[in-house]
């Protein structure tokens, strides 16, 4: 899922409906969790925005790992080799 654009003037709004409809996917209610308490939409927009390099920021909200960038949000999906024990 992307947003044509983030850095638009509601683009604090975008992706905070991006980040929820992700998390939404992923089977996760929006009543069972509240969102500020593990990132501030704003101030994440306000980074992506204005970041002079490609920027992507990592936080996880009730176990679901994702990865914010200024091409949108992304659920990160761990390489199953790399939780394999020898």
């Amino acid at each position: 899922m992307h947003s044509p654009s983030i850095g638009s003037s509601d683009g604090s709004s975008d992706l905070l409906v991006e980040i929820i409809e992700t998390l939404e996917a992923c089977g996760l209610e929006d009543d069972t969790y509240q969102l500020h308490d593990y990132v501030d939409p704003g101030a994440l927009e306000q980074l992506i925005a204005s970041a002079d390099e490609e920027i992507v920021v990592q936080f996880t909200v009730e176990g679901i790992p994702l990865s914010v960038s200024p091409d949108g949000v992304d659920v990160i999906v761990e390489d199953e080799s790399d939780s394999v024990d020898e």
